[in-house]
């Protein structure tokens, strides 16, 4: 089976309908919140705020200062107004210092420090503050944001000198005049029974005839401002912070490449409304509808989201309830959105990929039905994964995320042991890679794929590269996080690799193709020398796929480690069975090893538990 390599086309345009969110246009690696009390989260998630009111103060001054240069004597001067020139330039260091550790990794890519002159490369942050105050936004978007993002600038900063707080007064200042110039929506979002009032709820489930889905290329999904519950101000509360996880929930969605997001703007009344929830449901524009409901319990935030497929008269296919205490209720985006984000893509991957889900199938439709058969892992299934994918790409050639999957196509056959010709393989791996990045340079899964391409070609820095830049733009891709594990493994940091599964775990704890991600657990405790959780990692991912064969690789070597060859016989005699050529010796050569020392000991292990030396003649 081949799949068809084809033409180029930069600057594809995504299609796009009123409401739907635009698709990511820059690498932002940090997100930083002025408004209320400060927050500054990695694109990983992390932390990345310091800790001393100082550093925060620098950090903030430098946000408003919209990425260009300050002279280092004017910051001393003004966090510490009532110290020596010498002892302030001394302070501003030290604060610069701190401010560079809680950043880590990042630092060197947001702050350019000089002998002169500070700066925060604005550019590669989004920041709540800037994006309302500044007039290279749209006004709709400003005007969003300001609803949006509710509080005091600054919440909490006051006191850092008398010099700070002049300038703090005035920025604030310019904050209550932006905000009553874009002030174009009558009734605030903290206005009890906002929601109630102007968004149309969804109708309870099933209250809608079950309907035939419309034959067109790409998914509709909504994502309906939550509903926000309490009593008294925790209820004026939980509206903001509701209809806030929403937006960030509609947001993170369109990262993913499958379907076009409707976010929660559209159902409101006033200027910004383009459609209703009963325009939508009744005129057959949706697929899917995500809503949910923000409860506070005293000190207790209870959020529950849903997943309705409209296909199935508005059933529920997904629901997931957390609780959050309420002095977190600050992080109630960064720690939901993602999790909720990275369950409800798989479950439209798995709903769509069902046959006869549709009367007619468009390139991503037979996208969709292909994924599961090519994680089957069965070679009939996997062969019919590469018929529809082929036929994806006739239909349409310029779709990067179906080039992206033929290229996984190809990579699953080198994983497999079934590539006769492994460079020739991985080669139009990465030309179908490189197709679909020229098509779409920010989507995240030929990024990620082609991150995979350069670890088996043992370009392992241009591996690390690509998977960073995969996750930059969409860190909520669970399959990249495990992914760029196996890379870490071949590199020699197995700690890092399990830090990367952790995450993958978190993002996707019912992923129905676990099997395959937990070899790679395996693998990662293979490398780290923990050989007992490698073997009782490695026999739950055999059992869950007995014909995925890379699963048995890391298992049987840590048997040979631990002195049970026998133990490992039945696993040796099923490797031979799904690879028929594999020895010692081929692993050795085609696994892409960083270090001798790592390949030795792998090696080793595989020899001592009783796999063949050489290739069989």
């Amino acid at each position: 089976m081949n799949i068809a390599v084809t033409g180029t086309r930069s600057g594809a345009v995504t299609p796009h309908i009123a409401g739907v969110v635009g698709r990511p246009t820059a690498c932002r690696i940090a997100r930083i919140h002025l408004f209320g009390p400060m927050r500054a989260i990695s694109y990983l998630g992390e932390d990345i705020l310091p800790r001393g009111k100082k550093a925060r103060a620098l950090l903030a001054y430098l946000c408003l200062a919209s990425g260009t240069k300050v002279d280092r004597t004017h910051l001393a001067s003004l966090l510490w107004d009532e110290s020596s020139s010498e002892h302030a330039r001394g302070s501003l260091r030290r604060a610069l210092s701190e401010l560079s550790t809680a950043m880590g990794p990042l630092a060197a890519e947001l702050v350019s420090a000089g002998r002169t002159a500070i700066r925060l490369d604005t550019h590669a942050c989004w920041i709540d503050a800037s994006a309302v105050l500044e007039s290279s936004s749209p006004d709709s978007v400003r005007s969003d944001l300001a609803l949006l993002c509710a509080g005091e600038l600054l919440e909490g900063l006051d006191g850092v000198s008398a010099s700070f707080d002049r300038w703090l007064s005035r920025e604030r200042q310019r904050v209550i005049e932006k905000r009553a110039e874009l002030r174009e929506v009558p009734i605030p979002i903290s206005s009890p029974g906002y929601l109630q009032t102007h968004a149309r709820p969804l109708p309870a489930a099933g209250s809608y005839p079950q309907r035939a889905l419309p034959a067109r290329n790409r998914l509709r999904l909504a994502v309906l401002p939550f509903d926000g519950q309490g009593g008294g101000k925790s209820a004026e509360r939980a509206e903001d912070f509701a209809f806030s996880l929403s937006y960030d929930i509609a947001t993170a969605l369109t990262r993913f490449r499958w379907f076009d997001v409707i976010t929660p703007i559209s159902f409101m009344s006033g200027p910004l409304v383009h459609f209703t929830s009963e325009d939508l449901l009744h005129g057959n524009q949706l697929d899917y509808v995500a809503d949910g409901v923000v409860t506070r319990h005293g000190r207790l935030i209870e959020i529950n989201v849903r997943l309705l497929d409209l296909a199935r008269g508005t059933q529920p296919v997904w629901s997931e309830r957390f609780e959050l205490p309420a002095a977190e209720l600050h992080r109630l985006s960064e720690m939901v959105a993602g999790r909720v984000v990275s369950s409800i893509d798989p479950i439209i991957l798995f709903i769509e990929g069902q046959p006869n889900r549709r009367e007619h199938y468009g390139a991503t439709g037979l996208l969709l039905l292909a994924i599961p058969l090519l994680y089957s892992a069965e070679r009939t299934k996997f062969e019919r994964a590469g018929v529809l994918i082929h036929q994806a790409l006739e239909m349409d050639p310029q779709n990067a995320t179906a080039l992206a999957w033929a290229a996984c196509w190809h990579l699953t056959r080198v994983d497999q042991g079934w590539a006769q010709d492994l460079a020739g393989t991985l080669a139009t791996a990465e030309t179908l890679c490189r197709k679909a990045m020229a098509i779409d340079r920010d989507n995240a899964e030929a990024l990620g794929m082609y991150a995979h391409t350069c670890a088996w070609k043992k370009d392992f820095d241009a591996a690390v590269h690509y998977f960073d830049r995969s996750l930059r733009l969409n860190p909520n891709l669970a399959f990249v996080w495990a992914l760029s594990a196996a890379t870490y493994c071949y590199i020699g940091e197995p700690a890092a690799a399990l830090q990367r599964l952790k995450r993958y775990r978190e993002l996707a704890p019912f992923d129905q193709f676990f099997y395959g991600y937990e070899a790679v657990y395996a693998l990662a405790c293979t490398f780290n020398g923990d050989y007992e959780q490698a073997v009782l990692v490695g026999r739950g991912a055999v059992r869950a796929n007995p014909d995925y064969s890379a699963g048995y690789k890391p298992l049987i070597a840590a048997l040979g480690h631990l002195g049970r060859s026998e133990e490992a016989q039945p696993y040796v005699a099923k490797l031979l069975s799904l690879e028929p050529h594999f020895s010692v010796e081929r692993f050795g050569k085609t696994y892409p090893f960083k270090r001798a020392a790592d390949r030795a000991r792998y090696m080793h292990g595989l020899e001592l538990a009783g796999v063949p030396a050489v290739e069989a003649s």
